[in-house]
């Protein structure tokens, strides 16, 4: 398995983070002008950002929870077989239900409004409106519709997510390798819960491009909390006292946590602590 390098670490990182705020300005992250589509869930809030640079492969940003409604998803861990061609094991029926629902899209400029726009302006106007013409359709059907033309310019997709958004793109990620082979480049979730049952961990045809991000104790990667009946897929890149572990058991990683937080009153005793803080100097 490959590295998951520093920059890519913090790429993705930014972009889950600021894919909640709605005002998102893809242009700065360097993505192309025309380079991005945002996919609505049923209450017509975004739910996934797919963004693209002319010349380089494609990110799929997918959100966590944005509602009560959301987050009472997460309690309905009944299985669910995932909904690719080829049988992939059963996964929570609530972060496959996210991928099911319908998509709702809204155009509300008018033709007079529309003649003062940019050409850009028009062009992401346009696609609006192809959007309502799709309106109804799952969140998961829009998103191949949306990837597939530029899997077949050559394309490569790179799916991330936080917390129930990593679940999603696990998901979305095995989906889309079964009918687009090779298509997935990698997968990188923050703060991920469980997403699949055992034979869901069995079948999973992309261990070896999952980086599973978690930080410290962050209770949302223990979660739904059933011992042997939800599985974590990919590799666990652990992040814990300035070190990046590799795929740490659960119960070693409560242990280490619950240790030293017992141990913290004595450990900034040591002289190694206050000689981290010399660039506080630097400060003032």
């Amino acid at each position: 398995m490959k590295r998951l390098k520093r920059y890519q670490y913090e790429r993705y990182a930014i972009l889950c983070r600021d894919a909640y705020p709605a005002d998102f300005d893809h242009l700065q992250y360097g993505f192309s002008e025309h380079g991005r589509r945002d996919i609505k869930n049923r209450w017509g809030k975004t739910i996934i950002r797919v963004l693209w640079r002319d010349n380089g492969d494609v990110v799929v940003v997918f959100k966590g929870s944005q509602s009560v409604w959301d987050w009472l998803l997460n309690l309905v861990f009944i299985p669910s077989r995932v909904d690719a061609p080829k049988y992939a094991g059963h996964v929570h029926w609530g972060f496959q239900f996210l991928l099911r629902q319908r998509s709702r899209s809204f155009s509300r400029v008018s033709n007079r409004e529309t003649a003062k726009l940019t050409h850009a302006q028009q062009a992401d106007i346009a696609h609006s409106m192809e959007e309502n013409l799709l309106n109804g359709v799952s969140v998961i059907e829009k998103l191949e519709a949306c990837v597939a033309p530029l899997i077949a310019q050559g394309k490569r997709l790179s799916f991330t997510g936080h917390s129930s958004g990593g679940s999603m793109a696990i998901i979305a990620a095995e989906i889309m390798e079964q009918k687009y082979p090779s298509s997935i480049k990698r997968i990188v979730t923050f703060g991920q819960p469980a997403t699949g049952y055992w034979n869901f961990k069995q079948r999973y045809r992309l261990k070896s491009r999952t980086y599973r991000i978690c930080c410290d104790v962050d209770m949302v990667t223990f979660l739904p909390g059933i011992p042997f009946l939800f599985w974590h897929v990919g590799e666990l890149l652990w992040l814990h006292n300035d070190r990046i572990y590799h795929n740490m058991p659960s119960l070693i990683r409560i242990i280490r946590v619950l240790t030293s937080w017992v141990l913290r009153p004595i450990a900034y005793h040591f002289m190694e602590k206050y000689i981290r803080r010399k660039n506080y100097f630097d400060k003032h």
